[in-house]
């Protein structure tokens, strides 16, 4: 994407700061009048008006038709022209990755679920992922031209800023973003997950005016997104979430992350999927000893899979690991007092069998004047919403680098 197509150069700075506002309200706020323009952004109706009109010049706004009113001239809509702009977005799991293709809008036009991937933290899986990103690029039927940026997700220590992750992929001194770059020859970033995700849900999900937002997502891990006052939260280094790393349980059991007992060990998808195969071995009944016959190759799927089919088994080690895991949660809220918990990632599609469980234990652990403000919720995007959030995290990048309108 070159600088002469969104960016049009101006010396003048103000200038370039209320052309980023006036996007960044349409991005956050949709469409709106010039009246309502001025009275959000507290300018006069005339400098609106102008930079309206020189944004409808570089194609970057559009008119959509007149507002119906009691009485007068009936005001025109403006908002962001769809096609102007797009942004990829791509959700790396274990097992599987996701892309899609957003608009300026931020419309999802295009993705595709599911692609087979499995991820292996070695030099041979990285260049597979980024055959992956550059088949989708070759394919997508948009002017290329027009793609902006590029949003990857990664799970684990991930500083957006830098450029770095340090879960995966961290074989060189040169950020992982740089080389994504190189190789894609588009601007390419990363982001946590679960931050992603909790951004997806928060612009295009189940929130519905709320500012203050934990996303939970527990997946093969367990991490948490915290939107404060409608901004996703950070950290100093990027590294803020790491719920799933609390030293709670003395079990000797290894985290990934190199320590033992942390929450992530007793309430996961990694910990479902160890219970179960113990849990089997040992004797008892589940579907699963007939259609996976070999458990060394049972997967986080093939469980969830089996609690649709209600098997009891699955069932009650799901169920267990919700309450452990409400219980925790509840201490989040304690923290907290958000307006909302959101409830995603891969085990968000078992919805009641987690989400009971999980509000018995926070009624019963949390501060009962604290919790009653906080709705717990299921995430209404499921497994969209990494893709979801990595396409509006690259949208949000929209005024990185230094660019100037």
């Amino acid at each position: 994407m070159t600088k002469s197509f969104f960016l049009k150069y101006d010396k003048n700075a103000k200038n370039v700061q209320i052309k980023k506002n006036i996007i960044n309200y349409f991005i956050n706020e949709g469409n709106n009048t010039i009246t309502e323009l001025s009275k959000e952004l507290d300018l006069s109706i005339p400098t609106i008006t102008k930079f309206i009109n020189e944004l409808q010049e570089q194609e970057l706004i559009i008119e959509y038709g007149k507002v119906q009113t009691s009485g007068g001239r009936y005001p025109i809509l403006y908002g962001l022209k769809p096609d102007s702009i797009y942004f990829i977005g791509a959700d790396m799991s274990r097992e599987h990755l996701n892309i899609a293709l957003m608009n300026f809008k931020g419309e999802m036009i295009d993705y595709k679920m599911g692609i087979k991937f499995e991820f292996e933290n070695t030099p041979e899986s990285f260049d597979i992922l980024h055959k992956h990103l550059q088949n989708y690029i070759d394919n997508v039927k948009v002017p290329k031209e027009r793609l902006f940026n590029i949003n990857l997700n990664i799970s684990g220590r991930v500083n957006p800023e830098s450029g770095y992750s340090y879960s995966s992929f961290y074989f060189s001194e040169q950020p992982i973003t740089e080389i994504m770059t190189e190789k894609l020859n588009f601007n390419v970033g990363i982001d946590n997950d679960t931050r992603a995700m909790a951004l997806g849900e928060y612009m295009a999900g189940v929130v519905e005016g709320e500012k203050n937002v934990i996303f939970v997502n527990i997946s093969w891990g367990l991490g948490i997104g915290i939107i404060i006052d409608g901004k996703p939260y950070y950290g100093k280094s990027g590294f803020s979430g790491e719920f799933g790393h609390f030293p709670i349980f003395d079990n000797e059991i290894l985290c990934h992350c190199g320590k033992k007992g942390c929450l992530e060990t007793e309430a996961s998808g990694m910990a479902i999927h160890r219970m179960v195969i113990e849990r089997i071995n040992n004797g008892e009944s589940s579907i699963l000893t007939e259609e996976v016959k070999d458990l060394n190759k049972l997967t986080l799927t093939d469980i969830l899979n089996a609690v649709a089919k209600e098997d009891p088994l699955c069932i009650e080690i799901i169920e267990d690991v919700g309450y452990t895991l409400g219980k925790y949660i509840a201490g989040l809220i304690n923290i907290f007092n958000p307006e909302l918990v959101v409830i995603g990632g891969l085990l968000s599609q078992v919805e009641g069998f987690l989400l009971l469980p999980i509000k018995s234990a926070i009624r019963k652990h949390s501060l009962s004047l604290v919790n009653r403000d906080s709705k717990i919720e299921m995430s209404k995007l499921k497994k969209k919403a990494g893709i979801v959030g990595a396409c509006m995290v690259a949208r949000s990048r929209l005024f990185d680098n230094n660019k100037s309108l």
